[in-house]
């Protein structure tokens, strides 16, 4: 029996079955932020089979950048994210239709920006680090009736395995997200999908002394990230 020819999608059809894939590749999807969270969620769209993909972010590459965004390589360095990230989903994805926006989203131009796209996305990730700017993001999706989710803070903890997805009146143990949960109280912001942690964010601590050490001493060869706290 000849062998079944493989493409990017092979695995995900797997997963997910054929329909689902199919429905990943008609689908728009706009990433706000491409730092440390966006930048990384694009490039899993991208992976994933998702059909077009809408980039916005008004920042460049920075050094301090490379530990932990998709974007940010040595050669990336002072180029603008969006063009960076859209490179890269070329590369994982050459079908996939890309729209890439430098420009930072505020309340005077969010519905040039988003209600100027066509077709209309099905879906917005928030991924900005600007409080105010998520509220306006917030806002102008639940009065156009557009399917959002928020990431709310990320930097500094340890544990992803306590993320979790929940309405933003839910949330607890996150910082970010209860600041976004009262200023949501005033703004009218009714209901807000948001992805969170309720572990806070680890502690800096200053390096301990060393104690003498017996002769016979061994390091151990076991470690726990939980040690650490």
């Amino acid at each position: 029996m000849a062998d079944t020819m493989e493409t990017p999608t092979s695995r995900l059809e797997l997963v997910m079955g054929k329909d689902a894939v199919r429905r990943l590749a008609d689908s728009r999807v706009v990433v706000l932020g491409l730092g440390g969270v966006g930048s990384n969620c694009a490039e899993a769209l991208a992976r994933g089979g998702v059909g077009s993909l809408v980039l916005v972010d008004r920042d460049v590459v920075e050094p301090s950048n490379i530990n932990r965004q998709a974007v940010a390589y040595t050669s990336t360095v002072g180029q603008r994210k969006t063009d960076v990230m859209a490179r890269i989903v070329v590369d994982i994805n050459p079908s996939c239709k890309i729209t890439p926006i430098h420009v930072f989203l505020t309340r005077d131009n969010i519905g040039e920006i988003l209600g100027g796209l066509d077709p209309r996305p099905d879906f917005v990730v928030d991924a900005i680090d600007n409080v105010t700017a998520k509220l306006v993001v917030a806002r102008w999706c639940q009065d156009n009736d557009m399917p959002l989710v928020s990431s709310m803070g990320g930097a500094n903890k340890l544990h992803p395995e306590l993320l979790r997805f929940a309405d933003i009146s839910k949330t607890h143990g996150c910082p970010l997200a209860r600041i976004i949960r009262k200023e949501s109280r005033k703004r009218g912001i009714r209901k807000l999908r948001v992805l969170y942690s309720p572990r806070s964010r680890c502690a800096r601590t200053r390096p301990r002394a060393r104690a003498a050490r017996p002769r016979h001493w061994a390091p151990c060869r076991t470690f726990h990230p939980s040690w650490a706290r």
